[in-house]
């Protein structure tokens, strides 16, 4: 299929040609490296642009000298753990190899792959902690995953050397926005070809391909062999079959289409009302259809949006029976007369646990053997979680292992908890089923009580001074001082009409005092 799209896009060899274009950027990125002792840090993600400015360095310190290779590039590239697998993989088989081609040559190039800390990842906040699927109001996972292990990795970096140069592929022409943030930060820079980091300090950032269009972009790459041995071929395959009519031509003039659409990110993203690279991947290559199973996890289980609002409402209705009506601290919050709705339940959180464990298991079968030991979730993460769930959450029932156990049909590999041990399941679920049936228990409200009230309790057994325990007891029969989400509902209501009348009666007493003193 060929896209006739006619366009008067300008390329930046356009003025001095190709040949001359690309010698000036690798003696401006030699001049520029060898200014200073500043250490560099890279940031690749394994796309297009990324790819781009990582070739123009590597040649750039390839040409000098070993004797000037007089400060080291570390090359990061921060994985979230829940990255397409396609370019995970990818990216991954890239770092390894440019590992050995810099060795080989003894360059000063340093490629790193970096992971988010346990707490901050995705599954131990979404299934641990119950945090609700990412929406914009609430996109607690692009800090957490993204931007925090690479802040950690250059914070780092200025303490011991004092300042740091960031180098990133980020163009002009990705959008008018972008475009005008770049300037801003090059005006207001006191260094040639440096800009400003807005969010670090004593960070300085170079753009080498700031001018760039998407066409010189794939050009470049194109024509120019990559330099750590890694075909720029199979990158170009791999964007064209991200795009949904699987096309992605060669950049030969202004007049071609480009291919530069493509967005790889997380399967799990919820800001999108669809995972379109994925989708048009499985579509244009029967042998990525392995990867269903994690377009269905998230289309069945984490969902939230739509271009339809009634459809979109609906569904955000509906992830909404799956909420704690008290918020994550346990307290009660209205929003247009409703309650807003906290953590993922007990319930729902282990059902997306089995549903996880389900979707590795079917990716791995279907999948070819370079994702047969794919893991979706590391037993750290599971570990996390379970530690979670007991400790934080008191759900002393500990049925993490159980789930693992009736999924993969063998013993479940972590450690044992010895706060999971107070009570036998059986007792748990003889708890349970004496305040459905005494306690007219439906919502599982008093269950919960009484279950935290005695982990609480022995959680603190061999505490010399009480009043931590206390303090816990206090917080806890605070949480669970309704029987049910109605009754909650209508004390939030109460309590609000009595502080809007409260504050009305204020304001009408100051207003009567300023009049008194007219």
């Amino acid at each position: 299929m060929t896209n006739n799209i006619t366009s008067n896009r300008k390329t930046v060899f356009e003025s001095l040609g190709y040949k001359k274009t690309i010698n000036n950027l690798i003696k401006q990125t030699q001049e520029l490296y060898l200014s200073d002792e500043i250490p560099w840090v890279l940031g690749y993600s394994g796309g297009k642009d990324s790819t781009a400015i990582l070739q123009l360095v590597w040649r750039a310190i390839e040409e000098l000298p070993k004797d000037k290779h007089i400060k080291p590039i570390h090359v990061i590239s921060t994985d979230t753990l829940v990255e397409n697998p396609i370019v995970s993989l990818w990216v991954e088989r890239s770092l390894n190899q440019m590992k050995e081609a810099s060795d080989q040559k003894k360059l000063p190039i340093q490629p790193h792959r970096l992971t988010p800390a346990v707490r901050d990842r995705f599954w131990v906040n979404l299934i641990g902690k119950g945090y609700p699927a990412p929406r914009p109001k609430f996109r607690w996972c692009t800090s957490r995953l993204k931007i925090s292990p690479s802040n950690d990795f250059i914070t780092n970096m200025v303490k011991a050397n004092g300042e740091a140069i960031l180098i990133l592929g980020t163009r002009k022409a990705e959008s008018a926005s972008r475009a005008a943030n770049m300037k801003k930060y090059e005006q207001g820079s006191t260094r040639d070809l440096l800009s400003r980091n807005k969010e670090l300090d004593r960070v300085w950032v170079y753009t080498p391909v700031s001018d760039w269009q998407d066409d010189d972009v794939w050009q470049y790459l194109m024509q120019d062999k990559n330099p750590w041995g890694f075909a720029n071929e199979e990158l170009l395959n791999m964007y064209q079959g991200a795009t949904s009519d699987g096309e992605c031509p060669l950049v030969v003039d202004t007049s071609t289409p480009s291919c530069g659409d493509s967005r790889f990110g997380c399967y799990v993203c919820t800001m999108v009302s669809e995972d379109k690279s994925m989708t048009a991947m499985i579509q244009n290559d029967a042998e990525k259809e392995w990867m269903l199973p994690l377009l269905e996890l998230r289309t069945k289980w984490l969902d939230i949006t739509d271009r339809n609002t009634e459809i979109k409402n609906k569904k955000i209705d509906n992830e909404r029976t799956h909420r704690d009506f008290r918020r994550m601290n346990g307290s009660l919050t209205l929003h247009n007369d409703r309650l807003v709705h906290g953590p993922y339940k007990q319930e729902y959180r282990t059902q997306l646990l089995e549903a996880l464990l389900r979707a590795e298991i079917a990716a791995r079968e279907l999948g070819p053997q370079e994702v047969k030991q794919l893991e979706l979730i590391t037993l750290e993460e599971l570990e996390e979680i379970r530690r979670i769930w007991v400790m934080e959450k008191h759900e002393i029932e500990d049925i993490l292992p159980t789930i693992y156990e009736k999924v993969h049909n063998k013993p479940y590999p972590g450690k044992r908890i010895e706060e999971a041990q107070v009570f036998k399941n059986e007792d748990m679920s003889l708890l349970k089923k004496i305040c459905k049936e005494k306690a007219a228990d439906s919502e599982g409200l008093h269950y919960e009580l009484i279950r935290d009230l005695l982990h609480i309790e022995h959680q603190n057994r061999t505490m010399v001074r009480r009043s931590k325990l206390f303090d816990s007891l206090d917080k806890t029969l605070e949480r669970n001082a309704f029987k049910t989400e109605a009754e909650a509902l209508e004390f939030a209501q109460t309590r609000k009409k009595t502080r809007d009348s409260i504050d009305d009666q204020e304001e009408a007493s100051i207003l009567f005092n300023d009049t008194m003193n007219l």
